[in-house]
């Protein structure tokens, strides 16, 4: 099977799941003002999980082995059969679902700036976050390369 196809059908998937509607649930939230602050931190979330995408797809460096390897952070909770997601809800869909790709996405990346390290670079944690930092920006960098 051709590994670039592959590749493609894997950040397809994660594109399609990024951009589910959340379903969100008024009834869920004490007032309006609570249900339209959960509304933007899940719009921040589809935000940050397409700059994510964008900067794997990016980088031709990122096998499809890379990004399936990316799929054991957050608890494993979102996970690739080679043909499919699958996720599983922790306690609140809405809230959690994005985050779950920006956590695979931003592992991905962690061990490709780790992986790219100059060769008489120690890649130490520290020397990530400022690739990440460097690479994607403060904001980005400091919300998921923590």
């Amino acid at each position: 099977m051709n590994t670039t196809t592959d590749r493609a059908r894997v950040l397809a998937a994660l594109h399609t799941f990024a951009h589910q509607h959340p379903r969100l649930e008024r009834l869920n939230y004490g007032d309006r003002e609570a249900f339209r602050a959960a509304a933007r931190a899940i719009t921040a979330q589809l935000r940050d999980a397409r700059l994510l995408l964008r900067a794997v797809e990016m980088r031709g460096g990122i096998s499809v082995a890379n990004i399936e390897n990316g799929f054991s952070a957050g608890s494993g909770r979102l996970s690739w059969d080679g043909q499919r997601l699958d996720y599983t809800t922790g306690q609140y869909w809405p809230r959690e679902y994005r985050a779950a790709v920006c956590a695979v996405l931003s592992r991905v990346l962690w061990e490709f700036f780790r992986d790219c390290a100059p060769p008489d670079t120690f890649a130490t944690a520290s020397y990530i976050r400022d690739e990440a930092t460097r690479q994607l920006g403060r904001p980005l960098a400091a919300r998921w390369f923590r």
